[in-house]
């Protein structure tokens, strides 16, 4: 069925048709997205750990299932990664530092959303790359440089790094990414895939180290929306062992994507949308992407939140204080030379946060989200390029600012298109929109109400048809040589 390289290229869904169809092995599947691992991840660094002989026995087991007829659904024989912060027996949880002790990786147990990916029948290949603890801003990575497959010279985004490297180099079906302040939606919209952070509470965050306990969500990335359909329709749901899970029923997220959106409303969010900081190469793709929506039949308007802008400052005060407290008795004091400069230099910093600004930083939470959730009262989504410049080549990350000011500027220009929405904790989805000059991806945002992931993901179904960017692929046979060279 096509050459290896053509099978990775087909989305999940168009894989799950031809395995249900008895037309594709799961075997010929894992040995496909193998074999591109092991020919290009020495140059994009998206995996830690990788088992396969464990996979390909898994995919044995997939295919004789099938083949005796008893076919699981749309993920049974898919070939998948995780961030390397969610445990999985068999597999070390390194946590991508060098703070642990080889001891202290061995795992009790799955994460919960292993086990119900385990159920659907996926197939789990390895451990995905990510900066340390999941929290970002790594300067030296114990693991190797993650590299963007559209230009290995260029940032990949942050955190769940491999998690968007992985599907967008067509070495997994779909991985499964953690999102605080735009962990998926950054490397999905910086790698050219499809990233969705679900409502905080709808996805089981059990047997994962999730340290900002505020914000922390799993969720899936993939080459299109339709396959984070599936892969949410078996995550999602109720699980007693995290008491901050809602007890909210699961949904088949699928089942309304091809709806039609004619009629939708959709609100651009003017601050990050069209601000000062936004590249202008950014509005002009995410200008034409919403006349995209537009001949879609949806309804176009526009939308102020004031304090978006709050949101960066007021979320790195909380969340960043949260993961302090969860390192300084474990780790910070003990092993403060073991840590990443970057990572050690965030988290003594955020170790200092009195509690009073804690506290106020958290009340002023309610406030941001309170204008999040009441712009989007009467509309069906709040729309906004996911990242309002494009990304950078590696060695211009760490900058040099002069002045308070200009950190300011800097740092709400990486996180003001993200940061809103994961602080008022509703599910956002980031979508391929099209390419800067310099070839890179750019991404539009839809945001909706909390647990309407339904709604949402039917919207960018619709966009990301219509637009087409999903199914384009970096040339990495291209790409990597050129570089290489």
């Amino acid at each position: 069925m096509g050459t290896s390289d053509e099978l990775v290229a087909l989305s999940g869904g168009e894989q799950a048709a031809l395995i249900r169809e008895r037309r594709l092995s799961p075997v010929e599947l894992v040995a496909a997205c193998l074999d591109r691992i092991e020919r290009w991840d020495g140059h994009l660094k998206a995996w830690i750990t990788v088992d396969g002989a464990r996979a390909l026995a898994a995919a044995r087991q997939a295919e004789s299932e099938i083949m005796a007829g008893r076919y699981r659904g749309p993920l049974h024989g898919l070939p998948y990664g995780v961030k390397d912060q969610m445990h999985a027996v068999g597999f070390p949880t390194t946590l991508g530092t060098r703070v642990l002790d080889p001891q202290e990786t061995i795992v009790p147990g799955n994460a919960a959303v292993i086990d119900r990916l385990d159920a659907a029948g996926a197939i789990l290949l390895g451990k995905q790359n990510l900066h340390e603890f999941g929290k970002g801003g790594t300067l030296d990575f114990p693991f190797g440089q993650p590299r963007n497959p559209w230009n290995p010279a260029y940032s990949a985004s942050s955190s769940s790094t491999g998690s968007g490297i992985a599907p967008a180099a067509r070495m997994c079906t779909f991985s499964l990414g953690e999102d605080t302040g735009g962990s998926i939606r950054g490397p999905a919209a910086l790698n050219g895939v499809a990233g969705l952070r679900p409502t905080y509470g709808r996805v089981s965050r059990h047997g994962a180290v999730m340290s900002a306990y505020t914000s922390d969500t799993i969720g899936p990335l993939a080459r299109s929306v339709g396959d984070l359909a599936h892969v949410l329709s078996a995550i999602a749901g109720p699980d007693e062992r995290d008491p901050l899970c809602s007890m909210r029923p699961t949904e088949d997220f699928a089942a309304t994507l091809e709806r039609s959106v004619r009629g939708r409303r959709l609100a651009v969010v003017r601050e990050i949308a069209w601000g000062n900081g936004t590249a202008d190469e950014v509005k002009a793709t995410f200008a034409t992407a919403l006349d995209v929506l537009r001949d879609l039949g949806a309804q176009i308007e526009e939308v102020s939140l004031p304090l978006a802008l709050y949101a960066v400052p007021l979320q790195l005060l909380s969340a960043d204080a949260d993961v302090a407290a969860w390192f300084l008795g474990k780790y910070l004091r003990e092993r403060y030379h073991r840590f990443d400069v970057g990572t050690r230099t965030r988290l003594a910093a955020s170790a200092l946060v009195p509690a009073t600004a804690y506290n106020r930083a958290m009340r002023a939470r309610v406030l941001v989200r309170r204008q999040v959730l009441e712009a989007l009262e009467g509309v069906d989504a709040l729309v906004s390029p996911t990242m309002i410049r494009p990304t950078k080549p590696i060695d211009q990350e760490q900058e040099t600012v002069e002045t308070s000011d200009d950190a300011v500027k800097r740092l709400m220009e990486r996180r003001i298109g993200v940061y809103p929405f994961s602080l008022a904790n509703v599910p956002a989805v980031s979508v391929p929109m099209g390419f800067c000059r310099a070839g890179l991806p750019l991404a539009i945002q839809f945001a909706g109400c909390p647990f309407g992931e339904a709604s949402l993901l039917n919207i960018a179904f619709a966009y990301e048809r219509a637009a087409g960017w999903w199914r384009q692929g970096a040339a990495l046979d291209e790409t990597l040589a050129s570089w290489a060279a």
